[in-house]
Formats: structure tokens, C-alpha cells, sequence
């Protein structure tokens, strides 16, 4: 009886005192431009990313953004608006640990679906174009506490389209290449 109630002792001691396993999740809605490559201005872009840090420096990252006068409505052609979400892998050292105030750099690369939209009269008839792309780049993440941060990312987006396939659309945007800027608060959980 005493071995048995000191052996349920020692466990919940022991099961108690071992700190669970942690991930990072970090959601974080940002502002920022679309900018050079095939982009003749810089263009306003608005979105939000969830990255899933697992017990490492690897995780996975979801990342959608929209991008509303993507091209400007000319004489000749509907304005075109701009989306995209992808699925990245990411790589990040926490400096500092990965609660209280820390940093994190980190890189990040992954694919997913660029889309353009575009009104081809004024009665709201639309015209699509889903197109695979890549992206790569990388930033870092700040964070004050335990849950509220700033995050900063430069990435470099591709698409990958086959001009084509796609030669009934009214307006050309072919193969793009350009860089997003991005910043905006990183919330942890």
C-alpha cells in the first residue's frame, strides 16, 4: 500500500512539474505594396498570415493577400484586381526563446494560387485568371510579451503562366515577377 501511494506520488510530481509541449501559432493581418519587377508602381496590398511554429525552428505558414487596383481602369481596359494565397514552409531561430519578449528572423518559400480579376463591362460580367505561383523571402517577428508583437517580411512573388492558355482574356498580365513588403501586429497563442 505505501509503495503504491508513494509511486502515485512520484508520478503526479513528475507529470506535474514537466512543462507541456508548445507551439507557436502567430496570426497576423498586415498592410503593405507591391512593388518593382513587372509592376510599373507600387501597389497597396492588404492581407493576413498564419504560421504554425512546431516545437522547432521548421513550421508551415498560410498567407493570403488582396490587392485591389492591382492595374487601374484605363479607356481600353477594366481595372484589375489582384489575391493570392499560399502555403510556405518556414524556418525561424527564436532569440530569446519563443515566450516573453523575443525575436525571431526567418526565412520562408512556398507555392499557391495568384489570381487576377477584372470587370469586363459594366454589367459586372468577370473575367478570371488563376494562375500557379512561387514566393521566397523572409523577415522577422518581434514580440513585447508573451502575445503581441510586430512582424516586418520582404518577399519576392512568381507566376507561373502559360500566356496561351490564356489568350480569350481582355487584358495581358503574361508571367509577373515583383517583391511585397509587408508589416503589421503578429499575435501569438
Amino acid at each position: 500500500m505505501k509503495l503504491r501511494l508513494c509511486t502515485a506520488l512520484a508520478l503526479i510530481i513528475l507529470f506535474a512539474s514537466a512543462s507541456p509541449a508548445r507551439a507557436d501559432i502567430t496570426f497576423t493581418p498586415y498592410i503593405g505594396a507591391l512593388f518593382g519587377g513587372d509592376l510599373p508602381d507600387a501597389k497597396t496590398t492588404y492581407g493576413a498570415s498564419a504560421t504554425f511554429m512546431g516545437a522547432g525552428i521548421i513550421g508551415f505558414e498560410a498567407d493570403f493577400n488582396y490587392t485591389p487596383a492591382f492595374v487601374p481602369e484605363t479607356t481600353f481596359s477594366p481595372a484589375v484586381a489582384q489575391a493570392s494565397l499560399m502555403g510556405n514552409l518556414i524556418v525561424g531561430i527564436p532569440i530569446g526563446g519563443d515566450s516573453g519578449g523575443s525575436v525571431r528572423p526567418y526565412v520562408a518559400g512556398g507555392a499557391g494560387l495568384h489570381r487576377a480579376t477584372a470587370t469586363e463591362s459594366d454589367f459586372d460580367d468577370r473575367i478570371t485568371s488563376n494562375d500557379f505561383a512561387i514566393n521566397f523571402g523572409g523577415g522577422v517577428m518581434g514580440f513585447f510579451n508573451d502575445h503581441v508583437g510586430i512582424r516586418g517580411d520582404l518577399r519576392y512573388f512568381r507566376t507561373l503562366r502559360d500566356d496561351a492558355a490564356d489568350a480569350n482574356l481582355d487584358f495581358e498580365l503574361g508571367s509577373l515577377n515583383f517583391l511585397r513588403w509587408s508589416i503589421g501586429a503578429a499575435f501569438r497563442f
